[in-house]
């Protein structure tokens, strides 16, 4: 490939932040004429669309990879600024865009964020995602690094493992009774889990049918299909201690209520284990390298350790 001109670079990424020709325009103080020219020479010179021309404008898989380098880019001449004295005088703080799924958002990560050294000052940008979709942004440029349960990495990245992510399978009381057989056999706890209410994240929340096909052994076996759906940590734990439904709820969340009686453990010694991986672009950048050291050493206070390979 032709080398890729920075000013061009720098304007599909404004396109790409903006939404809009005519946004950029404003942003970069050119003309939208001059926007649309700048993107179709780098269509015409990468030999790649990067861009749907939609509404909001979105970037194609090529167009990623592009807007990838552009925000790493971006981030180097940031950095080399601070290291030559010249942020202050420019008054930008060091931004970081973060992409974390919601139960360690709400358990250990805001609190490791507190340890980030901010001289000079950081400003966080978090994203929430399903630790199994965080990758994803990662993959279109759109952050620096993310909490994920995926070991491989995306292009342009470091993986690193940070622990275990615990689940405890509990119930209200009064739902425990109603709908879980008392000391039944892992296989009709299942069996009876699949029928149940049940609470879920989102229609992308599987942790509950993967705990359910572990006790029966069955691949074909899930979580009931009166299923609600309550898209924040902290109401998923409340929706399930209220008795809407059974979940698997956070160790760290769980335990307090299983100590007042709030929840009941729905099988004794049954937990899910979910892995979690760092991942973080290839970039020699003191901001982002502080901030994995960090992340690093509260992970490894939060979560159960390492099994893995």
């Amino acid at each position: 490939m032709d080398d890729l001109p920075l000013d061009q670079v720098r304007t599909l990424l404004a396109v790409v932040d903006e939404g809009t020709f005519d946004a950029a325009a404003a942003a970069l103080h050119v003309t939208p004429s001059a926007v649309s020219q700048r993107v179709k020479a780098l269509e015409q010179r990468t030999g790649r669309v990067l861009l749907m021309r939609t509404k909001p404008v979105r970037a194609t898989e090529s167009g990623q990879v592009v807007v990838r380098f552009a925000r790493q880019l971006a981030r180097l001449e940031r950095d080399a600024r601070a290291e030559l004295g010249m942020a202050q005088q420019e008054g930008g703080p060091v931004r970081l865009p973060i992409a974390v799924n919601a139960d360690s958002l709400a358990t250990w990560f805001l609190p490791a964020l507190e340890r980030v050294p901010q001289d000079p000052p950081v400003l966080f940008e978090l994203h929430r995602e399903d630790e199994s979709h965080t990758t994803a942004l990662l993959r279109e440029g759109q952050v620096m690094a993310a909490v994920t349960s995926s070991p491989d990495p995306v292009a342009g990245c470091t993986v690193r493992p940070l622990g275990l992510a615990r689940y405890l399978p509990v119930a209200g009381p009064g739902f425990a009774a109603r709908h879980v057989p008392e000391g039944g056999s892992a296989d009709a706890v299942g069996r009876a889990l699949e029928h149940a209410p049940v609470i879920v994240f989102d229609r992308r929340d599987v942790l509950q049918d993967v705990f359910v096909r572990s006790l029966t052994g069955d691949p074909d076996a899930g979580a009931g299909r009166l299923r609600h759906h309550v898209p924040t940590s902290e109401g998923f734990r409340d929706a399930v201690a209220s008795g809407l439904g059974w979940g698997l709820v956070p160790q760290p969340q769980a335990e307090p209520l299983l100590r007042s009686g709030g929840l009941v453990l729905l099988l004794p010694h049954r937990t899910l284990d979910v892995p979690l991986y760092w991942q973080q672009w290839k970039l020699d950048s003191p901001a982002l390298s502080g901030l994995a050291r960090v992340v690093a050493a509260a992970a490894a206070e939060a979560l159960h350790p390492w099994q893995g390979p």
